[in-house]
């Protein structure tokens, strides 16, 4: 099976706008592509990861990947599944960012003379003259059409403001650069960005001819896209020290029934045949498909060690019951109890949970214990001495748990 076909087999494909040049060109080795990442923050998330493996299979078979770091497109904010307006950072908050994501993407992409490259839209952004830019790729975009794409939809009700207006002609102008400046033909994104990565397409087309060849592929859906990344309403990280990696293959440990064998057939490298044949697996044996997910995926980020080690303390747990000493945990110093904490802050200083109205709702419906106990009370209090007895083990649901230290 060839590489286009084998992205259609494993659910990959969404749409695209040429598709006998796109099959072609992926299957020959001569796609020159770019994925862009804005530096919203100073990790990749699970919720990257499709885009991540995709540049690998793609590299792979020959094809050269452009890793786009959006360091001018992140001081605008997209807009797309947004309802309200994005945070504003400073060029240092993202500049740090996109250093960060760098050395995680090495760990997917090999980057080099002659292999992927690395480049950040503030380099031509952040240097273009206004009324330049209006004349020379305005005068190519029609406001009803752009008012009418699905990116700015659910933001009109709610007012969209003309900073964010501006972010479909910026990843335009993004592919008109790359296209001109580093023989970039080809661009893929998720679904929901479908009319800011055709808006790419025409200017090119408009500015240079109608046929520039250059492409328009988009990859997951946009229910599936936003499911990744994201559990009990936090982020999902691959820096170890936002999300460890226990944490990280619990999380693909636990997804759904329904979404195990969709999710390894999209992120993990196994065989197209050999995920065909769990396609009859039920019960027990969907228990299997996920540790074999979640094995795949920390061994792609953290390594086989880590990998190894998350598994074995997850069958620990869970099997006898134990204690691991590969299991999450915080230390918090004794001073910081001062004369007890509630279960609350106990969940917040331990990132169980994004707040404690978040916390305190998980212990009014009866889904956090303390070393097997059920606590009935938001603002029941545990002591240094209450830890310090031995180990003292959070378990929020039925399959995170969290040790605390006091120190």
């Amino acid at each position: 099976m060839k590489l286009y076909e084998e992205l259609v087999a494993r659910g990959l494909i969404a749409q695209v706008t040429n598709e006998e040049h796109i099959r072609e060109m992926i299957n020959n080795g001569q796609a020159t592509f770019y994925i862009g990442f804005d530096c919203t923050a100073d990790s990749l998330t699970a919720g990257h990861f499709m885009a991540l493996t995709l540049m690998k299979r793609l590299q792979m078979a020959g094809n050269k990947p452009i890793a786009l770091i959006g360091g001018g497109t992140t001081m605008i904010g997209d807009p797309s599944g947004r309802t309200d307006m994005r945070k504003m950072l400073t060029k240092e908050d993202i500049d740090y960012n996109a250093a960060c994501f760098k050395k995680q993407m090495e760990r997917f992409i090999e980057f080099g003379e002659g292999k992927a490259q690395m480049v950040n839209n503030a380099d031509w952004l952040l240097n273009l003259n206004y009324v330049e830019l209006l004349r020379e790729v305005g005068a190519c975009f029609s406001v009803n059409n752009m008012l009418r794409a699905d990116c700015y939809k659910q933001r009109m009700e709610n007012g969209l403001s003309f900073l964010e207006f501006n972010y479909m002609i910026m990843q335009s102008y993004d592919f008109y650069h790359l296209f001109q400046h580093y023989g970039c033909n080809m661009q893929f994104g998720g679904n929901d960005q479908w009319s800011n990565m055709l808006g790419g397409t025409e200017l090119i087309r408009k500015k240079l001819g109608k046929d520039a060849h250059c492409m328009t592929i988009t990859l997951l859906t946009d229910s599936q896209g936003k499911k990744m990344g994201k559990t009990a309403g936090n982020a999902v990280w691959l820096d170890p020290n936002k999300t460890s990696p226990y944490d990280f293959y619990q999380y693909w440990r636990n997804v759904d029934d329904a979404d195990v064998l969709k999710c390894i057939r999209m992120l993990t490298f196994l065989p197209i045949e050999q995920i065909n044949e769990m396609d009859a697996w039920e019960g027990a044996q969907l228990n299997k498909a996920k540790e074999i997910l979640a094995w795949e995926l920390t061994n792609m980020v953290h390594g086989e060690e880590e990998a190894n080690k998350a598994q074995a303390a997850a069958k620990a747990l869970f099997g006898a019951g134990a204690v691991s000493a590969d299991m999450p945990s915080t230390e918090i110093a004794e001073a910081d109890f001062g004369e007890g904490l509630t279960i609350v802050d106990l969940m917040v200083k331990c990132k169980l949970t994004g707040s404690k109205g978040e916390a305190r709702r998980l212990v009014d419906q009866g889904g956090v214990a303390v070393n097997d106990v059920k606590v009935s009370s938001p603002m029941h209090i545990f002591t240094a001495e209450d830890v310090k007895k031995g180990d003292f083990v959070i378990k929020k649901g039925k399959k995170v748990f969290h040790k605390v230290i006091c120190k």
